[in-house]
Formats: C-alpha cells, sequence, structure tokens
C-alpha cells in the first residue's frame, strides 16, 4: 500500500441506510423539493427529508449499483442507498469515483429475480484511500479534468458516427425523393404481382428450420440469433423463402412498423405472420432496390399516412403496402444505383467500427484511470 493511504471497511468510513420511501400518491406534482429514489430525481414532493447532498446507490432493480448525487433540499427515498461519510473522513466525490470504477459492485448484489444491495452487504467492502483529504482532493481533481476529457472525446466520437450514417441516409434519400423526371412514379402494387403474409403457426426453440420473425430485421437485412424453428413440412413447403425475397414488417410498435429486409440465402428458412412477402416483376423491379427503397424517408413518410394505430402498436397491410409510390428508373440504373449504395454502406460501416473501436477505447481509459487512481498510482 501506498505510504500515507489506509484500508478500512466501508462501515467503518460511512454511515448506509435507506431513508423513508414515500408513495407515488404522497408526492405532489408541482411540490418544492425533487424526490430521488432508484434511478434519481422520480417527483417532487413538499418537504425534505436530506439538507446537504448525498451519494446514492441504487439497491433495488435492474441498474442495481448506479451512482447518483442528490440536491440539495432533496427527499431521498428507500429505493436508494445513502453513503454518507462520518467526521469527513473521506470527501463524498473521491467515494463517488470509488463507487463508479474502484469496485465490482456485482459482487455485492444479491437477487436473481428482483437485485438488491442490503446494508450488510456493502458494510464489509474495503475501501483503499489516502488519509489526506488535500490528497483525496487532488486525485478528484485529476479524475474530473480526465473524465471531463473523455466525456468530450466520446461526444466527438458519437457525432462522427452520426455523420457517417447521416451521409448515407442524405445519398439514398436525395436519390428516391429528387429523381430523374423522366423516370416512372408507379405503385408497388404495378411492380409486384401480389404481396403474401407469413406463416401464423405456432413456432418452437427446436426445429427444422428458421422462422424469421419481425425481431430479426435490422439494418434491411436478417440477424441470424434469438431464432425460433418449425417441422410443419406444409408450412415449410408453402413459406420457404427464395434468394432475394424482400419482407416487410407489417405489425410492430409505431417507431419499427414498415422496417425491411432481403433474405440473401444465408440458410433455409420460412417467415412469420407479421411479416409480407412481395413477389416482384423482375423485369421491372431489382431486390435490392426495392429494399433500399422501403427503408427511405419517402416510404417512411407515405407509410405514416396509412398506417392503423393503437397505444403500442401499428399496422400496414398488405393492400395498404400497395399503394405506396415508388420512381422506377431503368433495371441497369436501379442495379447501378444499388452497387453505389452498396459500396457507400461498406465505407460507412468501416468508419462507424472505427469510431466504435475509439468510443470501446474512451471506455477502457476510464476503467485504467479509475484502478490507477485507488491503487495509489496518480
Amino acid at each position: 500500500m501506498k505510504k500515507g493511504w489506509e484500508v478500512k471497511t466501508l462501515g467503518e468510513i460511512c454511515e448506509l441506510y435507506q431513508p423513508k420511501t414515500i408513495s407515488t400518491k404522497e408526492m405532489a406534482p408541482t411540490g418544492k423539493y425533487p424526490v430521488f429514489g432508484a434511478n434519481g430525481i422520480i417527483g417532487r414532493y413538499d418537504k425534505f427529508n436530506h439538507e446537504e447532498p448525498q451519494l446514492l446507490i441504487t439497491c433495488r432493480g435492474a441498474t442495481c449499483g448506479s451512482v447518483n448525487i442528490s440536491e440539495s433540499k432533496s427527499w431521498i427515498t428507500g429505493n436508494a442507498m445513502v453513503v454518507r461519510p462520518i467526521a469527513d473522513s473521506v470527501n463524498v466525490r473521491f467515494l463517488e469515483y470509488f463507487f463508479r470504477g474502484g469496485i465490482d459492485i456485482s459482487k455485492v448484489i444479491s437477487g436473481a429475480a428482483q437485485p438488491q444491495i442490503t446494508r450488510q452487504a456493502l458494510s464489509p467492502v474495503l475501501v483503499q484511500y489516502p488519509k489526506s483529504i488535500s490528497e483525496q482532493h487532488r486525485i478528484v481533481t485529476i479524475l474530473d479534468e480526465a473524465f471531463a476529457a473523455i466525456a468530450k472525446a466520446k461526444v466527438n466520437a458519437e457525432k462522427n458516427v452520426a455523420n457517417a450514417r447521416e451521409v448515407f441516409d442524405i445519398y439514398m434519400n436525395n436519390f428516391f425523393t429528387n429523381h430523374d423526371k423522366k423516370w416512372k412514379e408507379t405503385t408497388i402494387g404495378d411492380v409486384c404481382g401480389k404481396v403474401e403474409y407469413g406463416t401464423s403457426s405456432k413456432s418452437k426453440e427446436k426445429g427444422k428450420i428458421p422462422v424469421l420473425r419481425m425481431g430479426n430485421i435490422q439494418n434491411r437485412r436478417f440477424v441470424w440469433d434469438s431464432l425460433v424453428y418449425t417441422d410443419d413440412e406444409a408450412e415449410i413447403n408453402k413459406y420457404l423463402l427464395k434468394n432475394n425475397d424482400v419482407l416487410f414488417n407489417r405489425t410492430n410498435s409505431p417507431e419499427l412498423v414498415g422496417k425491411s429486409a432481403i433474405y440473401k440465402g444465408e440458410m433455409p428458412s420460412i417467415f412469420a405472420g407479421y411479416l409480407i412477402r412481395l413477389h416482384r416483376k423482375e423485369n421491372l423491379i431489382d431486390a435490392d432496390y426495392l429494399n433500399y427503397y422501403l427503408s427511405s424517408d419517402k416510404a417512411i413518410n407515405f407509410g405514416k399516412t396509412v398506417v392503423i394505430s393503437s397505444v403500442n402498436q401499428a399496422n400496414i397491410n398488405g393492400t395498404k403496402l400497395k399503394t405506396y409510390p415508388i420512381p422506377i428508373p431503368p433495371l441497369l440504373e436501379q442495379q447501378s444505383f444499388v452497387t453505389r449504395l452498396d459500396n457507400l454502406a461498406i465505407e460507412t460501416q468501416r468508419l462507424e467500427a472505427i469510431y466504435q473501436k475509439k468510443l470501446a477505447n474512451l471506455d477502457e481509459l476510464k476503467k485504467s484511470i479509475l484502478e490507477k487512481a485507488f491503487s495509489g498510482e496518480l
């Protein structure tokens, strides 16, 4: 251990407790003081039970172990564990960083169905810290500066990811919106012989071939995880997918309904009832062109005019799908556009991978800095 540092249990240096919980009914929408629960502010109240800001650890639920700092004059509920230093022996910001990376919080979480952290589990946790409050302040200052720089770098990397995607979207949407006036604009019903709903039969965890569902559609392609299966030969013969089949998601949440994917023969599969197979007239429309169109702003915006929505579900049936307006250039021009978009997609994905790697590296840097901070190496 570094000279000037000591190790004590959390229970020795801090008061650990869960305050009185108030119900939602007791809260006042126009209350003067914020109410802090498991995940920060959850409402307002006319009273406060803590005058000073407190370090809070979520002690119940899926976000168990999350860290918050309450505001001055707040009501803190029992879904958060207050960690209050005794007699100013430890700086509260130093402890905040300790909980953000100086401890493997998962080791004190119990309960599978309802995760929780108890005072009895938290109290024996060992904390290594400098005895000097000024040294604790110095470490906190270094961490504040480092984490601010990392946060700025993450914002920039996330912007670069968004920019890469935006370039692709702008190019694709411009093609479908500002197309050559010589091209015929028709409807999906004119270039697709029919639309076909998928199987309504119940699938199972294991079987002969997968049944692709709406959850398997991602970024205009199918993802091959969380699969369900069927052994029904009649269903397989009827709904077996063919290479370059385009499928449209007719029922989903309002923000996801209408997404599409193209099947590229990855493995023999059939498709579920919430998907529609479009039977193209292959001499008129390219499969990839149709798939790109269905993810364009032009298609999405039209879908909003024909969708039937309830609170949590939206539906665009096959009849409505056939009314979608679509520009139809000559087949060779469709294929040329698809090639350009495919190439742009590859470059977009390459740039995204670079920036995602940077984001992962920044997260690792945070962990490394925290490890050094709590081993006395800063």
